[in-house]
């Protein structure tokens, strides 16, 4: 069902109020999302499916190709910006929509995205020209037998070919993390190599994403063109994947996958943590969530790590280390994620991390975990103290 402020017409819903729908489909299972395309294209009257393949940035340019269900409409290429060809993709994206917006005729765009881009930026250049486009739907295509092994890949962008700038130094797990959970859909194949762990780890990965099937029979194919035109809120989203207010996983147990939530009230001493990290991100196939330092107490830090690698940033301060006055510049999804963990005394201050995996230890993060907390006897030493402990974590923050 579409969203209220964004209503399609019921005797139509492959329009809404002059602006042009465009489903954007992503991941790097390249033939599960080729399939969504293909099957999207079959299946929506007037729809149209643009990519830019980056692969020819070498030679200075990305190629885009503009298509439906039976023939290539047009090719171009578009010239790289800052030596970057996901920035040459944002700035030939919108004109070409725009002009399929125009022509009256294509009632879906369907934005076949290239293999490591990410579908946050695109939606967010899309939204950015409200007036004439809308976003109906973020896809990411998946094939469950490749969710694993694609999890685990710590391999860089770079060495894969799939970088899309020279400064790229993402891997190939953290990529493939952030596609999966920022999406609204799922488009799951259906891979005879997969089983019942491979779909539960999905399950547990993103359980609130809608999960359809690309292939299958007509009333199959109806369901992947409704979830295409279904409606996607761009901004809550962004607050989704925010630290601070993620949604995320809740603790789960099915077919030898395992989500573990560990939430505490007290801060963690910097050095025994930064002791942990490497036990601590190889316990999991996917972690990820909010923690506290005793040596930084109004900064909030984010825990984000796959295929063996952590990246640990600051994400803001914490909101009660705010002036009263400066809350009302606060989001409202902020506010209320800060009032589910709120404490009387260390107000949203707290930690809380989400382990995702196979063959999950539970007992053993759980242990480890809480051997890197402050002790009574450090906790009672209060703030002031707090402070004077090592700045174990200053290498990884950059400070």
């Amino acid at each position: 069902m579409a969203r209220a402020e964004d209503p399609y017409d019921p005797e139509d819903p492959y329009t809404t109020r002059g602006r042009l729908p465009v489903a954007i489909v992503g991941g790097l299972h390249s033939e599960a999302r080729e399939a969504t395309v293909r099957r999207l294209l079959a299946t929506v009257p007037g729809s149209v499916a643009l990519h830019h393949d980056l692969s020819t940035a070498e030679r200075g340019t990305v190629v885009r190709t503009v298509r439906d269900a039976t023939e290539v409409l047009s090719t171009g290429e578009a010239p790289l910006v800052n030596d970057c060809a996901c920035c040459a993709l944002r700035e030939d994206l919108v004109p070409e929509l725009e002009r399929l917006a125009d022509d009256g005729l294509t009632r879906l765009a369907i934005v076949e995205l290239w293999d490591s881009v990410e579908p946050r930026a695109m939606a967010e250049v899309v939204a950015a020209h409200g007036e004439r486009l809308t976003v109906s739907s973020v896809l990411t295509a998946v094939d469950p037998a490749l969710t694993l092994p694609y999890l685990g890949n710590g391999d860089d962008l770079a060495d894969a070919g799939l970088a899309a700038a020279a400064s790229d130094r993402r891997t190939i797990a953290d990529t493939w993390a952030r596609q999966l959970e920022y999406a609204s859909v799922l488009a799951v194949a259906d891979s005879p190599l997969a089983d019942d762990e491979d779909r539960a780890l999905l399950a547990q990965l993103h359980p609130t994403a809608r999960q359809v099937p690309i292939d299958g029979d007509a009333a199959s194919a109806a369901e992947l063109a409704a979830a295409a035109l279904a409606g996607f809120d761009v901004e809550a989203a962004a607050a989704r994947q925010h630290p601070a207010c993620a949604l995320l996983p809740q603790e789960a147990d099915e077919c030898g996958v395992g989500t573990y939530v560990w939430h505490r009230a007290r801060p963690f001493h910097p050095e025994r943590l930064y002791r942990a990290l490497e036990d601590l991100t190889c316990s999991a196939a996917r972690s990820r969530g909010r923690f506290w330092l005793a040596d930084r107490p109004d900064t909030l830090l984010a825990w984000d790590a796959a295929g063996g690698a952590l990246c640990v940033e600051g994400a803001g301060p914490w909101l009660a280390s705010l002036p009263d006055a400066d809350w009302e510049t606060v989001p409202p999804l902020r506010r209320a994620a800060a009032a589910l963990d709120w404490h009387p005394e260390h107000g949203d201050r707290c930690q809380h991390l989400v382990f995702v995996s196979p063959g999950l230890d539970r007992a053993g993060i759980e242990r480890l975990l809480d051997s890197c907390l402050l002790t009574d006897a450090e906790y009672a030493g209060g703030r002031a103290a707090w402070k004077r402990l090592p700045p174990a974590f200053d290498s990884l923050l950059e400070v």
